[in-house]
């Protein structure tokens, strides 16, 4: 009913051309898959290449090709063998009877000589093809002597040529056959096999020789189109390959066709140098060849006919479906085609990682749910309330078990002795183990028991203080497993949107880029574009060795920068040493802003290990940490616990982690690593080079200062050390850069360094106030002195300043404008 109201309700006159196209399109399917069920499962295109194999010859009298092809089906296709021996035995007679019944005898001798030796064959694969040789010597040298009563010495030759003939192609057999028999196949084909499938096809069409429809012979005409086929697939190189050999092949068969395999090979090569006009420009490249070898013929008529016969595979060729020539080019490397398929295989194999990276994603964050509910739960059911009758349980069972008046207690009086002991207990936790006059005497009017119980009442209270620290403890450490496991949990997530992003197709971009350089007068060998996003672009290109001019830098980058709009800087560069080698470069975008260090440090007594250790870094997505550790102590040891701290800590901030989960995760692994009083103090600047904005994680370490112009500003918190306790909070100051400003970190050593200073808060930012120059390293070295000389000389303990000067960062070369490039856009 609505199917009929639709058709109504369209538009007379207007004709819906895709139902016959639906339509269609589903015949031809069903067509197809009727005719595969046929030929391929059914195993009827054996029977066809049987026949046409038994009937083909070499030298006019050799027929190599019967037993190889049985022995591969024999070997790949058992149950298909009885349609193959049909098919060559009926080609055979086609030929005469005599060559069909030697042909019959000959598969017969090898299917009882392979069935006998059969239990002693570890690989019957590799013995096949000697089977093959052997049989056939054995069995043409016998014909010989059956047909004429004796062997000549040309009859042997004969016989051994074919009989090695049949070993290579039994080779090729069994390359090519499953190539022809298996519907769905996955893998892209190899050079050998497309070369042995073309030898088979050749091989096959020799059995059409002496076939002619109107005076045009079949086999120039399904030659030419095979030729024709593999030009338009896949190129000019297997395009003259397919030529050459179905040539030999031919003039091996025919003497007299020997110089149609010119005409073939140069076919194959112009149909495949003209493809890029599709199906017509093959064709014009047949024809061209077809016209300059055909003048070699005997006349005019010689050359009409093999027009035709030229026309006649151009027919065949042009009738063609596209989804066979796509479908085989799907299998041949180099092709369009092959490349859609192995980038769609490397898609889903994308997919396929990128899903199981977000299922670890997701069980890391059910893992950190199920901590952070743990804890809940627990803090619930574990109330005040349900604590002090734990608590009380514990005093009554030592206690008012065993007393006279429990009943006159807990039963009739429950309320008020629960809250007399209630009372007790707060006021000993409030009052450092002493409960006031007036509850003592209360309590002595209504306990008999009264001393005893304040007693029990104090040493359970030790233990109840000790069990909330535990448990208090068991909570910390499992918001922290919960914490990290989310931590990780982002990462992996994160990790899973990168694999997912695929490199998009920037070929029109990459060729104007090229254009333009070379335009320019600029050599480039290849440009490959990863990524041109604002902020952050991503090209690699290959040159040739520029020899040290620094062509990269001073001319490419600020072309580029041009180009994309934005300031594009050379990231790394790997320049030959050879001179005809290649120098490859990366170009990546310039961050906003760059950060410039200075650093002096000294250690204790002038000594040669200092227990301060420092890190610099820039890290992989767009930010800068500076770090300095304070060991406890001084030498060899706490120098180890410094530097052990800082890499621990850098390892995790690669991996993405946020900075807070990662400075827990160091003081986790800390504290719980030794149990030797070991700590260490932490201070951490990271910034983000793109907006210039900084955060400061400080763990028990000296404050840090800004200098921005004359004004000073102080950094500063107060977090104990590193591993003394296994949670705390960690405080994030944020504070936003400006360019020309001055980072000043420092350990303990240096800010308490002064001597017979009471505010080294002020000495610190007079000093700093003081200071004449901007250079971070003439900075730290200043204020490293300043201190050494406040102290007469003397290094009492580690020392470490950084310096950091936040900058604009200009490109060293101005942007150069590239006129080709902007004509195109």
């Amino acid at each position: 009913m609505q199917k009929a109201e639709r058709n109504l309700i369209e538009p007379i006159g207007e004709v819906n051309f895709e139902r016959p196209k639906l339509e269609l399109a589903k015949i031809l399917h069903k067509f197809q898959v009727k005719l595969e069920y046929i030929f391929i499962k059914k195993g009827y295109l054996l029977l066809f290449i049987g026949f046409l194999l038994g009937r083909a010859l070499i030298l006019a009298k050799l027929t190599p090709f019967s037993l190889p092809f049985f022995a591969a089906v024999y070997f790949l296709r058992r149950d298909r063998a009885p349609l193959a021996l049909i098919g060559l035995v009926g080609g055979a007679a086609t030929l005469s009877l005599k060559i069909a019944a030697v042909t019959f005898v000959v598969v017969f001798l090898f299917l009882f000589c392979f069935r006998i030796s059969k239990k002693w064959l570890k690989n019957e694969m590799k013995a096949l093809p000697f089977y093959v040789f052997s049989i056939l010597l054995i069995g043409k040298t016998a014909e010989s002597f059956v047909f004429s009563g004796q062997v000549t010495l040309y009859d042997g030759m004969m016989s051994g040529i074919e009989a090695s003939l049949g070993f290579i192609l039994t080779l090729i057999f069994l390359q090519s056959i499953p190539l022809l028999t298996i519907t769905k196949r996955r893998q892209s084909l190899k050079t050998e096999e497309i070369v042995c499938l073309i030898i088979m096809l050749a091989s096959i069409m020799t059995g059409t020789i002496g076939w002619s429809v109107y005076d045009l012979s079949v086999e120039h005409i399904m030659s030419r189109y095979l030729v024709l086929l593999f030009s338009f697939v896949a190129g000019a190189t297997v395009g003259s390959t397919v030529g050459v050999v179905t040539g030999l092949i031919f003039s091996l068969a025919n003497v007299s066709s020997f110089y149609h395999m010119s005409l073939l090979a140069f076919a194959g090569l112009l149909g495949g140098l003209l493809k890029e006009g599709k199906k017509t420009g093959v064709a014009i490249g047949l024809f061209i060849a077809t016209l300059l070898i055909g003048m070699y013929g005997e006349g005019s008529g010689t050359l009409t006919k093999t027009l035709l016969e030229s026309t006649s595979a151009v027919l065949l060729f042009f009738l063609t479906p596209t989804i066979l020539t796509s479908k085989l080019a799907v299998y041949i490397p180099g092709t369009p085609e092959y490349a859609a398929e192995q980038q769609q295989y490397m898609r889903k194999m994308r997919d396929v990682t990128a899903q199981r990276v977000a299922q670890f994603s997701n069980v890391f964050q059910a893992l950190s749910k199920s901590f952070t509910s743990l804890d809940q739960v627990e803090a619930d059911e574990d109330s005040n309330d349900r604590e002090l009758d734990y608590f009380l349980s514990n005093v009554t069972e030592k206690t008012c078990q065993t007393c006279f008046k429990k009943e006159h207690c807990w039963t009739r009086n429950f309320n008020t002795t629960y809250d007399y002991m209630k009372e007790i207990m707060h006021e000993i936790e409030e009052g450092s183990g002493a409960v006031s006059q007036k509850l003592y005497r209360d309590w002595e009017k209504h306990c008999t028991r009264s001393k005893k119980v304040l007693e029990v009442i104090q040493q359970e209270l030790t233990f109840y203080h000790a069990n909330q620290r535990l448990k208090k403890q068991v909570q910390e450490s499992r918001k922290l497993v919960a914490d990290q496991l989310l931590g990780v949990s982002e990462v992996m997530e994160d990790f899973a949107k990168e694999i997912q992003r695929e490199r998009e197709n920037h070929y029109k971009q990459e060729e104007h880029i090229l254009e333009a350089l070379q335009s320019f007068g600029i050599q480039i060998e290849h440009v490959e574009i990863y990524n041109l996003e604002q902020g952050n672009v991503d090209i690699e290109m290959t040159i040739p060795n520029c020899r040290g001019h620094g062509e990269c830098e001073k001319l490419i980058a600020p072309m580029l920068s041009d180009i994309l709009g934005e300031t594009i800087v050379v990231n790394t560069e790997e320049c030959s040493t050879v001179p005809n080698e290649f120098c490859y470069v990366t170009f990546r975008s310039a961050k906003a802003y760059t950060v410039e260090t200075g650093v002096a440090y000294a250690a204790k007594d002038g000594g040669l290990v200092s227990g301060d250790s420092y890190s610099t870094i820039e890290l992989g997505f767009g930010k800068y940490a500076i770090a300095i550790s304070d060991g406890m102590g001084n030498g060899e040891r706490a120098h180890y616990e410094s530097k052990e701290t800082l890499q621990l800590l850098q390892k995790i901030l690669q991996s993405g982690i946020e900075e807070k989960v990662a400075i827990k995760s160091v003081n986790s692994v800390l504290s719980l690593r030794t149990t030797d009083e070991i700590f260490s103090t932490l201070d951490l600047a990271m910034i983000d080079l793109q907006n210039a904005s900084a955060k400061f994680l400080k763990i028990g370490s000296a404050p840090s200062f800004i200098k921005r112009d004359s004004k000073i500003i102080k950094i500063d918190s107060s977090n104990l050390p590193i591993g003394i306790l296994q949670d705390f909070e960690v405080d994030v100051v944020s504070e936003q850069l400006k360019a020309g400003d001055l980072l000043i970190m420092m350990s303990d050593g240096v800010f308490e360094g002064p001597k017979h200073v009471e505010n080294y808060d002020f000495w610190m930012k007079r000093k700093i106030q003081e200071l004449q120059t901007d250079d971070p390293q003439q900075i730290a070295d200043l204020i490293m002195e300043e201190v050494i000389r406040s102290r007469a000389g003397f290094i009492e303990d580690d020392m470490t300043v950084v310096v950091a000067k936040i900058k604009h960062n200009t490109p060293k070369w101005a942007s150069i404008p590239v006129q080709a490039y902007k004509e195109r856009a």
